[in-house]
């Protein structure tokens, strides 16, 4: 799905838009929440003065407990997949590192098929496995259902982890921004969409390809058939589409439309479920420990080793402000 076009993009998302319905999103509501609070009780223990690993303990787990719950991954298999997924996006793979890490997660989705084959449940990937078209006729084959598996298992737990530590990143190193929410002058979803567009969770996206010849307003012609990087964080930060101060993050911008989860026909169809996480997760984590810092100096904070993902390889905070 992610790289068809035309006819077969429309059959692969037709078949499998029943597993990402807004009911389907909303049930999950309450689980997240109960997540998201066994987490928080889980870091309100740290000793006081001691630094917390907000993506270790908070942004990473949550959004991969939720997808390993929806898709089904028994827990024996919730490492290994979190481990692979991160392993994708790094940019500091050697080519043969690259090549068996997409050899061994082929090889972890297709057990989790026989595995729900053989053992179906209410979860999406016994849904995926039993879609069929409206003539009850076509359905996603093997190399499809591995590929869906993977793209939306990754797709919904490494983003969603970007986008709560971009959020909470963004917040703590801009504390007038801190304040207007707190002030009631900006909401929750002012934060979330407008860190989507200043730090999308996906910065670069390989490949996509010209299916015709496209004009450029600078004169340049991409070809037919040349293959294409679409930059969504440069987009985000386009000063001549969201004003002169486009590389600021304003929670009170009117205009925050953004590419963070694709455009058209391949809009992400997980899209509504990070939302939700994010909504539920961000509000719980601020209100649990108000005085949230970061525990180093914001230009020590590294990025993830990738051109793909955007995010922080750590992001270390205090929960109440140092004595």
């Amino acid at each position: 799905m992610f790289t068809a076009y035309g006819p077969d993009h429309r059959r692969l998302r037709k078949l499998i838009a029943p597993a990402f319905t807004a009911r389907r999103t909303e049930a999950l509501a309450p689980r997240i929440e109960e997540i998201t609070h066994q987490l928080l009780d889980a870091m309100s223990t740290t000793p006081t003065g001691q630094p917390v690993d907000l993506r270790t303990a908070f942004a990473h787990p949550l959004p991969m407990q939720v997808i390993c719950e929806l898709f089904g991954l028994p827990d024996a298999l919730r490492a290994e997949t979190a481990r692979l997924v991160e392993a994708i996006v790094t940019a500091a793979a050697a080519p043969e590192q690259a090549a068996t890490t997409w050899r061994e997660i082929h090889e972890l989705l297709a057990d989790l098929i026989a595995l729900k084959r053989a053992n179906p449940g209410n979860d999406m990937t016994s849904v995926l496995i039993a879609t069929r078209d409206e003539d009850g006729n076509a359905r996603l084959s093997d190399p499809e259902l591995v590929d869906t598996l993977l793209l939306v298992i990754g797709a919904g737990h490494e983003t969603t982890v970007n986008l709560i530590g971009n959020a909470v990143h963004a917040l703590l190193t801009h504390p007038d921004q801190l304040h207007l929410l707190r002030t009631g002058t900006a909401s929750w979803s002012d934060v979330i969409e407008e860190t989507l567009r200043w730090a999308p969770s996906i910065a670069s996206l390989p490949l996509r390809f010209a299916v015709e010849d496209i004009p450029t307003p600078c004169g340049h012609t991409i070809r037919k058939g040349e293959a294409i990087l679409p930059a969504y964080a440069a987009a985000g930060r386009d000063p001549a589409h969201h004003a002169p101060d486009a590389d600021q993050f304003n929670i009170t911008r009117p205009h925050t439309d953004h590419l963070a989860f694709g455009h058209g026909v391949h809009h992400c169809l997980g899209a509504p479920l990070a939302r939700l996480e994010a909504h539920i997760a961000l509000p719980a984590l601020f209100g649990r420990f108000p005085g949230l810092q970061l525990a180093i100096d914001a230009e020590r904070l590294q990025p993830v080793e990738s051109f793909i993902a955007h995010g922080l390889r750590a992001l270390p905070i205090h929960l109440a402000p140092k004595a």
